[in-house]
């Protein structure tokens, strides 16, 4: 076995694996899942900074 054969074969194993990702089979599918998964983020990150800021605000022994 040559290492061309090994690459090309690895090569070949990773198109199909990632073939689903491919417009015609897939579409928008992936993008939308991206932004709600980034969307949900920074919402839980919004809401979690407010709790913490007006927990801070309201501990008189806190450093400034």
């Amino acid at each position: 076995m040559t290492w061309s054969k090994v690459w090309y074969g690895i090569g070949d194993f990773l198109e199909m694996t990632f073939g689903f990702l491919q417009e015609d089979v897939m579409g928008n599918v992936i993008n939308y899942i991206f932004m709600i998964g980034i969307a949900s983020g920074l919402l839980f990150w919004l809401f979690t900074q407010k709790k913490l800021s007006d927990k801070a605000a309201n501990d008189p022994n806190q450093l400034k």
